[in-house]
């Protein structure tokens, strides 16, 4: 039986055998984010911790949210870096629909759903391409239909038209016709993740496009064991499609800053340059772990590649408004 694609993402990745449920040692085994290139990625994101920590008077309890956890990848290496006095305040939450981690440090909350009021930090790094939505399609008249997909095989066909939530924001955020995949589900979901934020930022790092440069084929795939593979919807494989992060930054009901993960890394101090070779002959183990450390961060800079992601920046409730590169 075939069924639109919002609720086949959400039963293949999100349901009681989902990929992002059942157990295993998670979605590293299956694709490269920049958490797991990189300590380095970490390390950015503790200084504009420590920043934000600062701008809001240093409070008694900063939480770091990390929605879309994984396995508290990002949270165990930003614990293993913290000074002691912010590790000592921070209150650290990972938000994922997958059971807690064996062994998982035990200061590390664990929760399926965004807290209720967050003075600190929210982080999303890859989540929203993660969340359910809809693909519709014009047909020969030029009219959207729903694009039905079977559970099994990854087999589509054309639907009904589209509905009036559907037709309304592809109206207003994806010019033209030909495939396209609905993005108000992501605006949703980020509006609630933000609205969490009581004072602090919010800081959604993905892969995705603006609406000058929307895919007139769209981008659904799937990934496993670390390879692009059709997006079958059953559970065998991770669905993913790119987000409009233009549509996203607008529905949060704040300012924001919105750059590209090279530039935000850049101005973070990561910036791929190969050590002097001068190093290698006065400290060679130096040197070797400088270049190791540069090829990280070419990593994580790519424009090609990782470096090629956004970051949608939040600030809520700041008396002095910050930026990222602060």
């Amino acid at each position: 039986m075939s069924i639109g694609w919002r609720p086949a993402m959400r039963s293949a990745l999100y349901g009681s055998d989902g990929f992002f449920v059942r157990a295993g040692s998670g979605p590293a085994d299956h694709f490269r984010t920049s958490v797991h290139a990189s300590p380095l990625f970490a390390g950015a994101l503790l200084r504009i911790v420590e920043r934000l920590d600062e701008a809001l008077g240093r409070p008694t309890t900063f939480d770091l949210v990390d929605v879309g956890a994984g396995r508290g990848e990002l949270l165990t290496v930003l614990l293993a870096l913290m000074p002691s006095d912010l590790a000592a305040r921070v209150r650290p939450t990972g938000v994922e629909m997958a059971p807690r981690p064996d062994r998982l440090d035990p200061r590390i909350r664990w929760r399926t759903g965004v807290p209720d009021s967050v003075t600190g930090l929210l982080i999303a790094t890859e989540w929203l391409d993660n969340v359910p939505l809809d693909v519709v399609e014009t047909d020969e008249h030029g009219d959207p239909r729903k694009v039905l997909v079977d559970r099994r095989t990854g087999a589509e066909t054309l639907g009904g038209p589209a509905d009036a939530a559907d037709r309304f924001w592809l109206n207003r955020w994806w010019p033209g016709p030909g495939r396209i995949e609905i993005g108000w589900p992501r605006d949703a979901a980020w509006a609630d993740a933000v609205g969490s934020v009581r004072r602090g930022a919010a800081l959604c790092v993905d892969y995705g496009h603006q609406r000058s440069e929307r895919p007139p084929l769209g981008t659904l795939t799937g990934y496993r064991d670390g390879r692009q593979v059709p997006p079958v919807p059953d559970g065998s494989c991770d669905v993913t499609a790119h987000v409009a992060m233009d549509s996203v930054a607008g529905a949060a009901g704040y300012a924001y800053q919105m750059v590209r993960q090279r530039e935000a890394l850049k101005a973070l101090g990561i910036d791929g340059g190969r050590p002097p070779l001068e190093l290698a002959r006065t400290d060679p183990a130096a040197y070797i772990r400088a270049l190791s450390a540069a090829g990280s961060a070419a990593e994580l800079i790519d424009p090609s590649g990782l470096g090629a992601h956004w970051w949608l920046w939040h600030e809520i409730g700041l008396k002095v408004r910050g930026s990222i590169f602060a």
